[in-house]
């Protein structure tokens, strides 16, 4: 199969620690937001929290989604100093993380 031209979705799927509390998640999640205004690369963001009612989470409550224009971009990103930055203290908050990237692909019939 061909690899899908186009963009590239960055996916992270989180669960913080029990004792961070609210105010601190939305600060971390605005912070988070606000690197698609320091980073380039990143040219879109969207998140949101789990309303799904199949109960198949595995924990994860919080869904992140970034958009960049190539792998090569998402790369640049991972390496930019404000997101090392931020992904430390970021990860240093969650319980449970999972990062997938992929190119969105349609289906032909």
């Amino acid at each position: 199969m061909e690899e899908a031209k186009g963009p590239v979705k960055h996916v992270l799927l989180a669960k913080f620690k029990d004792d961070v509390s609210p105010e601190k998640i939305k600060e971390l999640i605005n912070g988070y937001a606000n690197l698609v205004n320091l980073i380039e690369p990143m040219k879109a963001f969207h998140w949101g929290t789990d309303v799904s009612i199949e109960n198949l989470h595995k924990g994860f409550t919080h869904i992140f989604e970034s958009t960049f224009e190539s792998k090569e971009a998402v790369a640049e990103y991972i390496a930019h100093p404000v997101h090392v930055e931020f992904a430390n203290l970021f990860i240093g908050s969650l319980d449970k993380v999972l990062v997938i990237d992929y190119k969105p692909t349609s289906v032909h019939l």
